[in-house]
């Protein structure tokens, strides 16, 4: 295995990250003509994503207020359509996974309340705010990379 990081444009981040944020890791075959490419799991980005994990958590959750959406739109750049297709994302590409089938069933009781994921998600964790996101970050880790997100 070779390292085969491949440039993204982060977006929703502050002003002046530096340019490791801007690489998305990835390992491939040291064979000549081989693409075979894996890509393991990343706190940076959710799969595909151009969006920081975090932003893509943190918009998502604040579904509720039209106030916020719009606040949210400025501060970070997002368009409401993108806004939108995260929260169908999380309530059923997501809510739908294979990932979320068995870890809901086991991590949490009562149920989480898919028609409010994220939010609903990040409730279940201690902590101030950004301990809450950084262990809902850690809890999906596993879908954030390669073919394990898009695994039927």
């Amino acid at each position: 295995m070779h390292s085969a990081g491949f440039r993204r444009k982060p977006r929703g981040g502050p002003g002046g990250l530096g340019e490791e944020y801007a690489q998305r890791f990835s390992f491939c075959c040291a064979v000549d003509l081989c693409r075979s490419r894996k890509t393991p799991p990343s706190f940076r980005f959710l799969g595909r994503k151009a969006w920081l994990g975090a932003v893509v958590v943190l918009v998502a959750a604040m579904r509720q207020e039209a106030t916020a959406t719009r606040q949210l739109t400025e501060l970070f750049g997002v368009s409401r359509r993108t806004i939108g297709r995260w929260r169908t994302w999380w309530g059923s590409a997501f809510a739908a996974s294979p990932f979320w089938k068995v870890a809901a069933a086991a991590a949490f009781m009562p149920p989480v309340d898919r028609g409010r994921l994220p939010a609903s998600l990040l409730e279940r964790f201690a902590g101030d705010a950004a301990a809450r996101l950084v262990a809902l970050l850690r809890f999906i880790l596993p879908i954030s990379g390669g073919a394990a997100m898009h695994a039927a």
